[in-house]
């Protein structure tokens, strides 16, 4: 089974035993000021078929609450493994999360989504809050989310 394994931003296809060429990504999500709690992000890719492929960040300490991320903890992310080192705070409202890592350049291009799972307590979870596909024509270009997400877009 190929899978894509995030690990210290550096994404790696296991299935090829070649060395990959990485490409630095800059990630920002600006959330809406939806006036709650500190929101719970999930940043993860799925390939063509929406089968998850790694984690690439998880904002949120607290792993009892990343049950209500629901569509990355459905598909794969809450084991401890996917997203070991890949954490930090949870992101406020109206405040923007900007993180860069390192993506092999064979994910780009080639059908993979990035995804946004987003939750704030006491208020709805937001399952693909954010979905786009991971595309040179998309680097630079801001998405509108479905839920507290205000704006996301990715750079190469």
């Amino acid at each position: 089974m190929n899978k894509i394994l995030v690990a210290l931003g550096l994404a790696t296809t296991l299935a090829l035993p070649v060395f990959a060429q990485a490409r630095e990504v800059t990630f920002t999500t600006e959330l809406l000021n939806y006036g709650g709690d500190g929101a719970y992000l999930a940043l993860y890719l799925t390939d063509t078929a929406g089968k998850y492929q790694g984690t690439l960040w998880v904002a949120g300490e607290k792993s009892k609450y990343y049950k209500h991320l629901s569509g990355w903890a459905r598909i794969g992310g809450l084991n401890p493994a996917e997203y070991d080192g890949l954490t930090g705070a949870s992101i406020t409202s109206g405040r923007t999360l900007k993180i860069t890592l390192d993506l092999d350049d064979a994910l780009i291009d080639s059908g993979h989504e990035i995804r946004i799972d987003t939750a704030v307590e006491d208020m709805r979870d937001n399952r693909a809050d954010v979905a786009v596909p991971l595309t040179s024509e998309g680097s630079g270009k801001a998405v509108t989310g479905r839920g507290y997400v205000r704006s996301f877009r990715y750079d190469f």
